[in-house]
């Protein structure tokens, strides 16, 4: 069984279909990555995993844990980055962070976040509010990993990130997946998946249409081409086929 399974899921909204019976399964360990266009389902199928919609019909569980009657315990256990990161503008950096952090349990987690903190290039004393929608970002990044979760669920999150910080994280995914971390990683962009993720299902229309490793996938879009060189009078001449 996976970290995450997903059973011919469907969500409706009356006037139109959110995902149409989808199944899936996501092996613990995996950098997973979730991909497909603007409303293919992606955001839908994390709201309910999440429990924070309800499905139509189907089911799923994350650790083995129904997403809707284990709630709790699933996001005890789970890191979450949504597409569009909602705070409290009045608060401080640090006091979001702080807040969040104590929904984990004991724990100091301060070290924790000074680490993150420093990596993101985040002011601790700046407000919320005063913060751009990159900022805000990195922000909603770092709550979700302060507590060291076993799964991350991450929607569109390098949206407003410019490409050091890109880097960055995803280099910080990697080592946490080093030890141990789960990341399913929902993105609009192949590329990226490409770049960053082991194996990838493509979404559209609310359904599955393939999933494949990443290394097959590349393996199945290569070109050959093949360079033969010789010499004549004096020249190197170059035939590419």
């Amino acid at each position: 069984m996976g970290i995450i399974e997903i059973d011919h899921l469907y969500k409706s909204y009356g006037h139109s279909r959110g995902i149409d019976d989808l199944t899936l399964s996501v092996q613990q360990g995996d950098i997973f990555g979730f991909i497909g266009p603007n409303g293919a389902g992606k955001s839908t199928t994390i709201r309910i995993l999440l429990n924070l919609i309800f499905p139509t019909s189907g089911s799923a569980t994350i650790f083995g844990l129904d997403v809707v009657r284990d709630s709790k315990k699933i996001r005890n256990r789970t890191g979450y980055v949504p597409s569009d990161a909602s705070m409290y503008d009045r608060m401080t950096v640090i006091d979001f962070l702080k807040y969040g952090a104590a929904f984990y349990g004991a724990g100091n987690h301060d070290d924790r976040i000074r680490y993150l903190l420093g990596l993101f290039d985040l002011d601790p004393g700046r407000k919320i509010a005063e913060l751009s929608m990159g900022n805000k970002k990195k922000v909603s990044i770092t709550q979700a990993l302060i507590h060291r979760p076993e799964l991350l669920i991450l929607d569109e999150p390098t949206s407003g990130l410019d490409p050091l910080i890109q880097s960055r994280f995803f280099d910080l995914l990697h080592e946490e997946n080093r030890q141990g971390t789960t990341v399913f990683f929902s993105s609009h962009t192949l590329s990226e998946a490409q770049a960053f993720c082991k194996t990838v299902a493509i979404v559209k229309d609310g359904k599955i249409v393939n999933v494949e490793e990443i290394a097959s996938l590349l393996l199945h879009g290569r070109k050959t081409v093949s360079i033969y060189g010789f010499q004549l009078s004096g020249l190197r001449l170059l035939s590419i086929n």
